[in-house]
């Protein structure tokens, strides 16, 4: 009952924190509740037992958020942003295309709603050895991935900083 409960908490903190990111204005508070929705995210993951998962999206894509927020929101001229043309002015469409999804969901719901329950089924206990399962499937059956990943990564770093250093000479 307990697991339930925090899950309500940690779904309700990433949706209310995801609504936050597109609604404000400022970028930098958009960023922060960003950080705020993946942090609650992490803690979904932490909650199913994926504790690899977790790691992965606390330090990556927390941290990348941050670097994001150093690389992209500090360096952009926010004045020249603000004094720019908004899309403010198409708020029927994204009402209308809103009100589109909200009724094709209701359709969904309305024609799968007795399948839609899942049978009660007695919690699981978690895999003993979840983080080495999934260290082994990457660097044993998906190593050549893995390594390409990598290199394209490292190369994208480079270029990044090959532009910024550019951009600031």
């Amino acid at each position: 009952m307990l697991l339930l409960i925090a899950f309500g908490i940690l779904s309700a903190v990433a949706l209310v924190s995801g609504v936050m990111v597109i609604t404000r204005r400022n970028a930098v508070h958009s960023v922060i509740w960003l950080i705020v929705a993946l942090f609650a995210v992490g803690g979904i993951f932490l909650l199913q037992h994926a504790e690899f998962l977790f790691a992965v999206q606390i330090i990556l894509y927390v941290g990348g958020i941050m670097v994001l927020f150093l690389f992209v929101v500090m360096l952009v001229n926010l004045d020249v942003a603000l004094k720019q043309a908004q899309f403010s002015r198409q708020w029927q469409l994204g009402l209308f295309t809103a009100v589109l999804v909200f009724a094709q969901l209701g359709y969904v719901i309305y024609k799968l709603g007795s399948g839609m329950s899942l049978p009660a089924q007695p919690a699981s206990p978690a895999p003993a050895h979840n983080t080495q399962a999934i260290g082994q499937a990457l660097y044993q059956t998906y190593m050549l991935p893995v390594e390409i990943a990598s290199l394209l990564l490292l190369v994208a770093m480079v270029g990044a900083v090959i532009m910024a250093k550019r951009k600031f000479e």
